[in-house]
């Protein structure tokens, strides 16, 4: 997999939204394998869909490409904040390709994908209308907050430019689908206590450590008055789909 972006596709470009654009969507198009089935490669969908950017001609994955220059960080920019948010709540999202990339060198240095089904509307994050001397006066776009989303949906493809096995990227995404839930809510929780799980350093933990996180969880599902006996229904969904292990009197296992 070639790192550098072909820098002579820019000539008649002048605006640097759209050498970044023609460079790293170049850069998919030539270089991409789909990490879901393993195939060779991805296709360019037609400019301006609403949807996606590139597919899988294979398994007919979706794909949304977001690109950044340097360190790729806690936020990514996105769309308009109220077509993400429909896109999510109705399961309507594709994955999501994270690329950093360094102007000077013209290269990619970090590649991620991001799986559809981790998507929630907290990791969106509202940004301010555009002022009315804009030419799009009042557009309201978004952020996906990349810090928010679960380790296990943050598949690495190429990292500090190296890339990744194919084979474990795919066992990866393969892993992650066992966490697809389809109802928003009971995603948005199933996330929130798997966060909790992540931030404990020990591989075996009590549930009493993920008790200390109860204040965060009732901060944000503030109608929820039992929050321990949510914790211990999403320990249970965890367990039940590989996630952790339940080893008895109050310990489990991260797998």
């Amino acid at each position: 997999m070639e790192m550098n972006f072909n820098t002579q596709l820019t000539s008649k470009y002048h605006s640097k939204t759209q050498i970044a654009r023609v460079l790293t969507e170049d850069w998919v198009g030539r270089n991409m394998f789909c990490p879901r089935c393993g195939n060779p490669h991805v296709s360019h969908f037609e400019n301006n869909r609403p949807v996606a950017d590139f597919y899988c001609p294979a398994c007919n994955s979706e794909y949304e490409l977001k690109s950044k220059n340097g360190y790729l960080g806690g936020k990514i920019n996105d769309g308009a904040y109220d077509t993400m948010i429909k896109r999510i709540t109705d399961n309507n999202n594709p994955d999501f390709f994270l690329m950093s990339y360094s102007k000077s060198q013209m290269r990619v240095t970090d590649f991620i994908l991001i799986p559809k089904h981790f998507f929630v509307p907290d990791i969106i994050e509202k940004r301010r209308p555009l002022a009315p001397t804009s030419v799009r006066a009042g557009w309201v776009g978004c952020n996906i907050l990349i810090d928010r989303i679960p380790q296990q949906g943050r598949i690495s493809i190429i990292s500090a430019g190296k890339v990744l096995d194919i084979n474990n990227i795919i066992l990866s995404i393969n892993k992650s689908s066992l966490l697809e839930v389809n109802d928003i809510d009971s995603r948005g929780w199933l996330f929130d206590v798997l966060s909790c799980v992540n931030r404990i350093s020990n591989d075996v933990f009590e549930l009493m450590e993920v008790y200390q996180y109860e204040k965060i969880l009732q901060q944000k599902h503030p109608n929820n008055n039992n929050i321990r006996a949510k914790i211990r229904q999403q320990l249970q969904i965890l367990r039940d789909k590989g996630v952790i292990k339940f080893l008895g009197n109050g310990k489990y296992l991260k797998l």
